[in-house]
């Protein structure tokens, strides 16, 4: 699975900013980047300059993604569906996908960014593996603002997957079907196998198939 880490906050907290930055820290770490906004206002102008997602895309990302209440820019338009599933479906051949906001979707990890004086979110909210502030807390993986080259090595290290680990996702009628590592490996393994004994096929790395199976329309 595709490492999705979401950064969360009250607004104005800063962290459009610090996205940027840490895009462009692992973008130097030779990472492939890909970045998703949620937001709750409608009729936006999609990568119109200054705005966030202009600011992703001078920052070095790959992809990126606006996800609102009545479009999905560059997808499929189902904003509905869970950020994993997006990202699985969607983002294969990226290395980690930094998203702003989402901090109600369970299971993936978030990074609060916190300002002095604000409640912080991580005592009410699933998942938040790191606090970016500039308060005097305690806990493990805080981080002042200006730390961003330090929480970059954090994620890189933690969260992104190494070169030489094959990934495997397998959907079923548009559901995803969970499968532990030696599965993906041995499911990666045996269609490897065959694709590669095919003539142009040279160079394999990203892999994409689509089987339907007679009357299973029924």
């Amino acid at each position: 699975m595709i490492p999705i880490i979401t950064f969360i906050g009250w607004q104005n907290s800063g962290k459009t900013s610090l996205i940027r930055k840490i895009i462009a820290r692992l973008k130097e770490k030779g990472l492939r980047v890909a970045a998703i906004k949620s937001t709750h206002h409608e009729n936006i102008e999609f990568d119109r300059p200054s705005s966030d997602t202009a600011t992703y895309r001078t920052a070095g990302a790959d992809s990126v993604t606006l996800i609102a209440p009545d479009q999905m820019v560059t997808m499929t338009g189902r904003p509905d569906r869970k950020l994993v599933d997006i990202v699985n479906r969607s983002f294969y051949d990226v290395d980690v996908i930094i998203a702003e906001g989402f901090k109600d979707e369970r299971h993936i990890a978030k990074i609060e960014v916190n300002r002095e004086g604000a409640d912080l979110l991580r005592d009410t909210v699933n998942g938040v593996v790191a606090v970016v502030t500039d308060r005097e807390i305690t806990g493990d993986n805080i981080f002042s603002p200006d730390q961003d080259q330090e929480l970059a090595e954090f994620i890189a290290n933690e969260f992104c997957r190494k070169p030489d680990q094959p990934q495997a996702l397998l959907y079923v009628n548009g559901k995803k079907v969970p499968m532990k590592g030696f599965v993906q490996d041995a499911l990666a393994g045996t269609l490897g196998g065959f694709i590669r004994s095919l003539k142009q096929t040279e160079g394999l790395r990203d892999v994409d198939v689509k089987i339907t199976f007679p009357g299973s329309d029924k």
